[in-house]
């Protein structure tokens, strides 16, 4: 822990290469933690927190792949580990299942692109050359309305994530996007 009591960067990457194995949850853990930086800066929040949100907000996956276990478990552990209460609070409340509500704009940008930086992943993987360089707002929006594109991804809380920030769709799926795009090498798109 950094002396403010919030974890490094290098020890949150450690918890999540610890707990996941597959290199493509990995990579959506480092997608999110891309967005909540981005939208950290665009916000005026803590950028290092956000993004450690971001980065752990999945950490417990392969271990509780359930509504009943995860996020609850993961939190957990990292509640008796001294995590900050508010970067817990945002990682349950990036589950609607979890009931926890998202107070903070914080929590709300979690849940807002945790779903979306999933589904642009899928639509730049669509793409000639499978790179987010690419990928078009408008292409993207055209692939929401698909429901057999990306059938796991939920549009309702894509929508709901936009409106909860207060942001126009297009222009959150152009945020995020453009905060993906910024680390495109790390994720091969």
């Amino acid at each position: 822990m950094s002396d403010a009591g919030l974890p490094t960067r290098e020890q949150a990457l450690s918890l999540v290469h610890e707990w996941i194995q597959t290199p493509t949850l990995r990579k959506h853990c480092l997608a999110v933690e891309a967005a909540m930086r981005h939208h950290a800066r665009l916000r005026g929040g803590d950028e290092e927190r956000w993004g450690l949100a971001g980065l752990v907000h999945d950490f417990d996956w392969e271990r509780h792949p359930d509504a009943e276990r995860h996020p609850v478990a993961g939190v957990a552990f990292l509640r008796e580990r001294g995590w900050p209460e508010d970067v817990c609070l945002a990682v349950l409340g990036h589950a609607p299942h979890t009931g926890v509500p998202r107070e903070t704009p914080m929590a709300k940008a979690l849940y807002a692109v945790d779903e979306l930086c999933g589904f642009l992943v899928a639509c730049a993987l669509m793409t000639p050359n499978k790179s987010l360089a690419e990928l078009e707002v408008k292409s993207v929006r055209k692939k929401l309305k698909r429901a057999d594109f990306a059938r796991n991804v939920s549009r309702e809380d894509i929508v709901n994530g936009a409106a909860e920030l207060g942001v126009d769709l297009d222009a959150h799926i152009a945020t995020t996007l453009e905060a993906l795009r910024g680390i495109r090498e790390e994720l091969g798109l």
